[in-house]
C-alpha cells in the first residue's frame, strides 16, 4: 500500500515558532491559502484520507479536496505536555544542558508530561495495523497530520534514530510517500512531491 503524508497548513502558531502539539489551533489566513491551492497526485484525489482530529489537518484536508474523510486519533500531533505554546530557542535558553540532555536523546526526546518520537511511532504501527486490516486493503492512502507524526514516520521508513541530520530534507507543503508492507513495515517511496501547482 502507498500511504501519502501530508502536513496540515500553517497556523499562527507556527508563524510564531510555538509547540503546537495537541493545542487545537486552526489554520492561519495564510494556511489556508496554501491549502487551497493543494493539487493531490491522480492517484490519491479518491483515496481515503485518514485525518487526524485537530482542526487545523481536517481544514487542511477540506481544502485541498481531500474525498472519503475519516477520523484517525492515531495520527494526532505528539503531545509536548509543558511545553505546548513554548518556543523550542526559550526552552534551549532557559534549561541550557538540561534540554541539550534530552535533545540529544534522539527519538526518546521527551517533553515532561509528553510523548517521545518512539511513543508516536508506536501509535503509528497500530495506525498501519488498522489499515492492513481493512476489507479491502485499499491500494493507497493519505495521512493528513502533523510535523511530529511524520517525521516520526520516516524515521521508521528510513531506520533513522534522530540523532544528527535526518536522511532527507522535508518541504512541509509537499505530500510524503511510504510503502507499506503487508507484515506492517514501511519503507520510503518519494519525498518531497510537489503539491501547488
Amino acid at each position: 500500500m502507498l500511504i501519502g503524508f501530508l502536513r496540515h497548513g500553517p497556523t499562527t502558531w507556527n508563524a510564531e515558532h510555538r509547540l503546537q502539539g495537541r493545542t487545537d489551533i486552526p489554520l492561519s489566513a495564510a494556511g489556508r491559502a496554501q491549502a487551497v491551492q493543494y493539487r493531490l497526485p491522480d492517484m490519491f484525489r479518491s483515496a481515503p484520507a485518514l485525518v487526524s482530529p485537530l482542526q487545523r489537518a481536517w481544514e487542511t484536508a477540506s481544502l485541498a479536496g481531500c474525498a472519503a474523510l475519516e477520523d484517525e486519533p492515531l495520527l494526532i500531533e505528539m503531545h509536548w505536555g509543558d511545553w505546548e505554546g513554548r518556543r523550542l530557542a526559550e526552552l534551549r535558553d532557559q534549561l541550557g544542558s538540561e534540554m541539550k540532555k534530552n535533545e540529544d536523546k534522539g527519538l526518546d526526546f521527551q517533553p515532561p508530561g509528553g510523548e517521545s518520537p518512539r511513543d508516536v511511532q508506536t501509535r503509528l504501527q497500530a495506525f498501519f495495523e488498522k489499515l492492513l486490516a481493512r476489507q479491502p486493503v485499499p491500494e493507497c492512502c493519505l495521512a493528513v497530520t502533523h510535523k511530529g507524526v511524520i517525521r516520526a514516520a520516516l524515521a521508521l521508513a528510513w531506520g533513522w534514530d534522530m540523532m544528527g541530520k535526518p536522511p532527507v530534507r522535508l518541504d512541509w507543503a509537499a505530500m510524503h510517500m511510504v510503502r507499506l508492507d503487508p507484515d506492517g513495515t514501511i519503507r520510503p517511496d518519494a519525498m518531497n512531491v510537489s503539491l501547488l501547482s
